[in-house]
């Protein structure tokens, strides 16, 4: 039983970790056949053992340092068909972690209710004059799932609804509300965001269900507005809007919108050309109810501490899993334990990584995974120097083996070497 690390091991798991985290990026980025989150994260954790397992492998195979010499003699077969299981064991473990993470608890409604509300004030001839907004607020419909349902809302000096909540699970229907949208103008009048809040309301409150719901609304103006009382509504039952402020010269309207989305846990966006407004829709609902344990939580769960536990010891189980399934491969019971500690050390770190790090932006979300990755696949390698390591067979296959061999140096052959000096 010694304390060693395998430097190669290290290496190479990191190197295993990154291409698996690149591949794990595209499955998240294409979401193949319209696979569910649970599936989507249960492969990515799998992609990510199978990646770190492969490295370490090729490793141990060229320098088999931790697991001995005699583990390449004889077990390399066993090895290579062991990974699958660790793929496997993953795959379940990923999955049903995301599946609990997944779970609604304390009265967490899932947001499946849009309501666009659109500034269609005189000023938007100056702010948009092509009308790009209709354009995108059509595009994003089409793009919506079918257990949506969507209601649209104007407003200038007054608020209207011109779209009351219809179900998207026909073409129909689709069809019907881009039609409304078409024909929508921008006409005259200042920007009554007050009232266009509260039609808003007034539509989601014909949703009998328990369907939660949230707001996308645009505007390029100002308006008096009491977030404190104006949006208790909202607050109280935990209803994001969303706002867009477009072509906004004047400070007092980017203020407002960003208040608004503040107090109710949305998101502000500013935009300068309204011809980029239909990413930023669908960047918004792209978002929407989104919470993965890869992803940042962008529903009414995003600063709640029971899911940032749960997701710090989903990873932890993740972790220890892998560790524990790398020693599988190698069919040693020692680095079975060493590993799975390091896994769970490894983990909570992830846990950690991702929990306080992600943030919802693109870029540095992808960098945030890609260091949780290569923690996980770091610690678990190095921590073979904590927690000591010695051959012993997990499978009744090994024990037979190194019994049966003569003079051999597995775990359990009670073999000596009559000229050797101590164990």
């Amino acid at each position: 039983m010694q304390r060693k690390i395998n430097l190669l091991l290290l290496c190479f798991s990191l190197l295993g970790g990154g291409i698996a985290f690149v591949l794990g990026e595209l499955l998240l980025g294409s979401r193949p056949y319209d696979l569910p989150s649970i599936l989507i994260v249960g492969i990515y954790f799998a992609i990510v053992a199978l990646g770190i397992g492969l490295g370490a492998l090729l490793a141990e195979m060229i320098s088999p340092r931790l697991n001995g010499l005699s583990w390449k003699q004889r077990y390399l077969g066993l090895s290579w068909k062991l990974l699958p299981l660790t793929v496997v064991i993953l795959f379940g473990v990923g999955t049903l972690m995301e599946f609990v993470y997944e779970l609604n608890f304390g009265g967490i409604r899932t947001v499946k209710n849009v309501v666009m509300v659109i500034d269609d004030s005189g000023s938007m001839q100056q702010s948009d004059p092509g009308n790009s907004r209709y354009t995108a607020a059509q595009e994003l419909v089409q793009q919506m799932d079918t257990d949506n349902q969507v209601a649209v809302v104007t407003f200038s000096q007054d608020a209207a609804v011109v779209q009351p909540l219809i179900s998207l699970r026909s073409t129909e229907n689709r069809e019907k509300v881009s039609e409304v949208i078409g024909s929508l103008q921008t006409t005259e009048g200042g920007t009554n965001i007050s009232g266009a809040l509260t039609e808003a309301m007034n539509v989601i409150n014909t949703d009998a269900t328990s369907r939660g719901a949230m707001v996308i609304m645009l505007s390029d103006g100002f308006s008096q507005f009491n977030t404190a009382t104006e949006l208790s509504e909202y607050t109280s039952r935990g209803i994001a809007v969303n706002t867009v402020g477009l072509a906004l010269d004047d400070p007092s309207g980017a203020t407002l919108l960003r208040d608004i989305a503040a107090a109710t846990g949305g998101q502000y966006y500013d935009v300068t050309d309204a011809g980029s407004l239909g990413g930023v829709f669908q960047q918004i609902y792209d978002r929407l109810g989104d919470r993965t344990l890869l992803t940042e939580r962008s529903d009414a769960t995003a600063d709640s501490p029971y899911y940032a536990a749960v997701r710090i010891l989903a990873l932890m189980l993740v972790g220890t899993a892998l560790g524990i399934g790398l020693g599988i491969i190698f069919d040693n019971r020692h680095l079975a334990k060493s590993f799975g500690i390091g896994g769970w050390t490894a983990g909570l770190c992830a846990g950690l990584i991702l929990e306080f790090g992600l943030s919802g932006q693109s870029f540095g979300d992808t960098l945030v995974r890609l260091t949780a990755v290569l923690v996980l696949a770091a610690i678990i390698a190095l921590f073979t120097y904590v927690v000591p390591v010695g051959e012993g067979r997990l499978s009744r296959r090994g024990r037979r083996d190194a019994a049966a061999a003569p003079g051999s140096e597995g775990f359990h052959s009670p073999r000596r070497n009559r000229n050797s000096k101590g164990f």
